[in-house]
């Protein structure tokens, strides 16, 4: 399915130069500031009180987390579980004050807004849990890359798989920068973002290399260049079509899902429009520069003849 058609190849590799310049100076930025500001991380890793309390009727969320607020905890998370009535509530540690102090305080504040409120239960996150959530979550991310290189080196061809994970890498890099400039909360749910973000954007990295390796046998005359531009100019539509259906989704969570899902939407978002671009500007491109061409896809048919055999050759 296509919207339009564009009948004239977009030089998208003749300004490659000017947005690859752009990128690195983009992720150098974020890798500055990962360095200097870190990540704001959440309860989830930093250790905190979680404590679960009951309602009579559906509660209102944002009632709860301004009472809870007025108490001194700047870093609340108020979200509902299993059903409208249940709130779960996670709270930062604080010095000289238990767990069971937390949780008494704020029952206390709660019941004076809805005395029907009771507690089901609290526990203490301690911050070694935190740890090996956050190693954990190392682990899962070098997985995923790890994975997608195989894949992309099995697919394609290695060239392919070098500037596919880089791309994929700078996304994931500036979304880190920028929770990191702006100090976001960092949680689990943005870190399931950023993973999604990995394989979401290695599959417009797999669509445009798919359209330039079939470019390649088709068309013989073309250079490397315009075999490229072609293969870009020619998935636009598709593009269009896949990331603006995925980025109105994303950005309904984002205006109308509360803060629970505010920052995983957010981190989706700064994917996605990244996403695209480094799929055309920095895969592509790297591609080109690491000297992609025709002779990479060729493969020698094997045979069982003397090598001077006129029958044996190649294919594309």
């Amino acid at each position: 399915m296509e919207l339009f058609k564009i009948r004239k190849d977009i030089p998208f590799m003749k300004h490659a130069l000017v947005f690859n310049a752009i990128s690195f100076i983009t992720f150098a930025m974020a890798v500055f500031f990962l360095f200097t500001k870190g990540l704001h991380l959440s309860v989830e890793f930093t250790g905190g009180t979680l404590m679960e309390v009951s309602y009579s009727q559906p509660a209102d969320l944002n009632k709860v987390r301004g009472t809870v607020s007025t108490l001194g905890f700047s870093e609340v998370q108020v979200q509902n579980f299993g059903t409208a009535r249940d709130v779960m509530i996670r709270l930062p540690a604080q010095k000289g004050v238990s767990s069971a102090q937390q949780s008494e305080k704020v029952l206390t504040a709660l019941k004076a807004d809805n005395a029907e409120v009771t507690l089901r239960r609290t526990e203490f996150v301690g911050p070694q849990v935190g740890d090996e959530l956050a190693q954990d979550g190392l682990k899962a991310l070098a997985f995923v890359v790890i994975g997608i290189v195989i894949y992309l080196a099995i697919r394609f061809e290695w060239k392919f798989a070098v500037s596919a994970i880089i791309a994929n890498l700078h996304d994931v890099i500036i979304i880190l920068g920028f929770f990191a400039f702006f100090q976001w909360e960092f949680s689990l749910a943005v870190l399931a973002a950023v993973l999604a973000v990995l394989g979401y954007s290695v599959n417009e990295s797999v669509v445009i290399f798919d359209r330039i390796r079939e470019n390649f046998r088709r068309y013989r005359k073309m250079n490397t260049v315009e075999i490229i531009d072609n293969a870009i100019t020619s998935t636009i539509s598709r593009t269009i079509i896949t990331h603006g259906s995925t980025q109105i989704m994303v950005l309904s969570m984002l205006l109308f899902g509360g803060e629970t899902l505010h920052y995983f939407a957010m981190a989706l978002t700064i994917g996605i429009l990244f996403g695209i671009y480094s799929s055309v500007f920095v895969a592509a491109a790297i591609a080109m520069w690491l000297g992609i061409q025709r002779e990479d896809l060729i493969k020698p048919l094997k045979k069982d003849n003397d090598p001077g055999d006129e029958n044996s050759g190649a294919v594309v």
